[in-house]
Parts: C-alpha cells; sequence; structure tokens
C-alpha cells in the first residue's frame, strides 16, 4: 500500500514506535497519533496505531511529556503500543492520497503531476543462451522489467563473450588457463532502486557462471507511476464559484481559501494533498485550469499569475479520506484481527 521506499527523504515514515517482532492483536488508523488516539486505541484494545502524518518528525533529545508529542510517546510506550507511519509513502502511490484525493471530487484520466525523479535504475547481464530465459523470468519475478502498465520488459541482444580464468577458477563453459569465446545474450532490465538486493539475489541464483558479469545505472528517467500530486479532469467543466462549492462540499471544507477568479470554466484540475504550494509551477506547467492544496502563504496566491486559481482548502480537509483508505485496505488484507478506524478528529484548526 506504501512501501517505505517511496517515501521523501525528508520525511519519517515506517515504525516509530514499538518492536517489529511483537503480534499485533489490533490496529486502529487515525490521520494523526495523538495522546488521545492512543487512549483510544487502549481503550478499544489495539496494539498497533497506524498513522497518516509521523508523530515522530524530528529527533528529539528529551522524552519528558512537555508537549504532545511527548506525552503521546510516553503514552504509547507505557501501554505498550506500537506506531507505525505512512506519510509520503502513500503520497507517493498512484493510489494513494492524492488519487483519493481526485476519486472524491470525480476527476478522471488522473495522472501524478511531479513524477518521481532518480528511482529507476537498470540492470545489464550477460549469460549464454541456454541460460536466457531463466535469468529473464527470475528477474521478472523479483519486480523487475516493469515500465507503466506494462511487466516483464527487457531487451535482448547477442554477441560474443571472451575470458579466462586462473588456476582457482571453476568454468562453465571452456578450461582454466584459456581464453575462452562463447556466444552470450546481453540482457538489460531496469527496476525500482528499492528493489536492487532482491534483483541481484534473483541474478546470482539463477545465473549458471561462477563468475556473473552485471553493471547498474541510475537512471535520469521519471517513474510515471510515482509521485507527488495528481492531475485529472472533470467530467464536464464548471464555472468558478460552482466548482469551489463542489469542492467544499466534497471535502467537508469549512472554508476555502482562493486567489482571484479569472471568469473561465474549470475543466483541468491538479491537487497535491497537505502543504503543496512547492508544486503551483508544476501545476501551470501541466495547463490545470486550478490547483487544490493547502498552507499556502499570503504572497504564494500571487503566484496564480492568472493561469490558475490556487485554492487552499486545509490541510486535514485535503488528506481527510485517507485513513478511511487504509482501513478500507488493510481490511481486504487482514482478516484475523480487528482493523479499527478511529473516531477522533485531531484536525488541530477550527473556524468561527
Amino acid at each position: 500500500m506504501a512501501p517505505l521506499a517511496y517515501a521523501e527523504d525528508f520525511d519519517n515514515v515506517g515504525l516509530l514506535v514499538g518492536n517489529q517482532e511483537t503480534e499485533a492483536t489490533g490496529v486502529l488508523v487515525c490521520h494523526d497519533a495523538l495522546e488521545n488516539v492512543i487512549e483510544e486505541a487502549i481503550t478499544k484494545n489495539c496494539n498497533l496505531v497506524v498513522c497518516f502524518h509521523p508523530i515522530l518528525f524530528s529527533g528529539l533529545k528529551k522524552i519528558t511529556g512537555k508537549n504532545y508529542v511527548e506525552r503521546s510517546i510516553i503514552k504509547a510506550i507505557k501501554n505498550d503500543i506500537a506506531i507505525y507511519a505512512v506519510h509520503t509513502a502513500l503520497d507517493n502511490h498512484q493510489d494513494g492520497v492524492n488519487k483519493i484525493f481526485c476519486n472524491a471530487l470525480g476527476l478522471i484520466n488522473t495522472k501524478i503531476l511531479i513524477p518521481k525523479s532518480n528511482f529507476i535504475r537498470k540492470l545489464v547481464t550477460y549469460t549464454v543462451p541456454e541460460n536466457a530465459a531463466e535469468v529473464r523470468r527470475a528477474l521478472f519475478d523479483a519486480g523487475a522489467g516493469t515500465i507503466g502498465n506494462y511487466e516483464n520488459c527487457s531487451f535482448v541482444s547477442n554477441g560474443t563473450g571472451t575470458y579466462k580464468g586462473n588456476s582457482d577458477s571453476n568454468p562453465v563453459i571452456g578450461e582454466r588457463n584459456e581464453l575462452t569465446e562463447t556466444a552470450e545474450i546481453k540482457i538489460e532490465v531496469t527496476f525500482e532502486k528499492h528493489l536492487e538486493s532482491k534483483i541481484l539475489k534473483a541474478l546470482f541464483t539463477n545465473h549458471i557462471y561462477e563468475e556473473v558479469a552485471y553493471e547498474i545505472y541510475d537512471l535520469q528517467n521519471q517513474h510515471q507511476n510515482i509521485g507527488l500530486g495528481m492531475i485529472g479532469e472533470l467530467p464536464a467543466e464548471m464555472d468558478e464559484v460552482a466548482f469551489l462549492t463542489l469542492v467544499k462540499e466534497k471535502m467537508i471544507a469549512d472554508g476555502i481559501r482562493h486567489s482571484a477568479f479569472r471568469g473561465k470554466k474549470i475543466k483541468k484540475v491538479a491537487v497535491l494533498g497537505g502543504s503543496g504550494s512547492f508544486a503551483i509551477k508544476n501545476a501551470i506547467q501541466a495547463g490545470a485550469d486550478a490547483f487544490l492544496t493547502a498552507d499556502l502563504k499570503y504572497h504564494q496566491f500571487y503566484e496564480a499569475e492568472n493561469q490558475l486559481i490556487l485554492a487552499d482548502i486545509g490541510h486535514f480537509e485535503s488528506e481527510r479520506y485517507t485513513k478511511n483508505y487504509i482501513v478500507d485496505f488493510l481490511r481486504k488484507k487482514i482478516l484475523n484481527f480487528a482493523i479499527i478506524l478511529s473516531e477522533e478528529n485531531t484536525n488541530p484548526v477550527k473556524y468561527l
């Protein structure tokens, strides 16, 4: 659902409190693992809290209970409750936070707004024709060769390999201390970087050579199915007031701050749950008529430059349905104990 490798480098995701060897007996899913949520977990006999926002974001030098973070951590530890955060690992997933956002608004033809960079690597290896199919199949099974909506992608070319083993070698083809030339197949596949150890294990396990020749490259290609934000289209264009009214209704927002109306219809909509001011230029470049996000500052509304409408719908509101998604996902995957949706409203922003 939210591979930790998908998370941004600045983030703090995964198991934040607890021992990963402890047997889970019940899961409480929440937006923020505050003290009242930990108390709810105790009451409902859940020893694992899965939260969207990490309650531990930066380092703690003392845990004395002087603030809400420390109090939550102390209560969790005292009651043997583990805390696991997903945050940007789910933000970056193609079915994650921003897809949930789009679905709530009924957007269609959605795609990632800011595809993730520096995430794709390429493996090149060589083997004899008799071993090529086995190696490729093992690499595919380990997760290599997936490009967008396609799987088992590779490039294969024929050539001649040469080698000369020393007296300690044990060549599969040829003899020690003799130059050997043999027909070889060159296999090239791409993979997500977090799969590298798994890919290499599959290669070494299924390759017949004593010494496996391989190369790994970092690619500049962006990953089109992983990244922040999303852009899609309304089924039918709407005027600006009707559109923002729809957003307010669907996202249950108590108020929406927005830039000046342009007097144009809204059709193409970009979204980024949470703090998304950094993506204003991306939304403009993508041709969005409106960009929905949160935590916009005064001067950032000027950056609309009359090219789109910027709308701040609230941080919590933009991620409102995330915990529901997590619960639904886990209930389908785990059947032997309770997955409970927290009843606590942890939105710290109130409106008069």
